[in-house]
């Protein structure tokens, strides 16, 4: 998963190259297990996380540039917009 969670990462900093890298992989870590769980909620079978990498992929080519509007409308994922704990890429 650690691969896929780079190549995700590296994805979303060039579609938003604002975002710090840690908060960017923060993103992708989030999307892929807020997709697995709500599968698994659901009650869909396990497909791998191929699929899961494929979806978060379509996920940031089509919003990765919008990730911070969406933050700030959500509370549950507000923090992720405190930039006093980013680091510089």
């Amino acid at each position: 998963m650690e691969e896929i969670y780079q190549k995700l990462t590296k994805q979303l900093l060039d579609k938003n190259p604002n975002l710090p890298t840690g908060r960017a992989r923060t993103w992708v870590e989030l999307l892929c297990s807020d997709f697995e769980s709500t599968s698994a909620k659901a009650g869909a079978s396990y497909r791998g996380t191929e699929y899961t990498g494929q979806l978060v992929s379509q996920l940031i080519e089509s919003y990765g540039d919008k990730l911070h509007l969406f933050a700030a409308k959500n509370p549950k994922y507000a923090h992720l917009l405190n930039d006093s704990e980013d680091t510089v890429n």
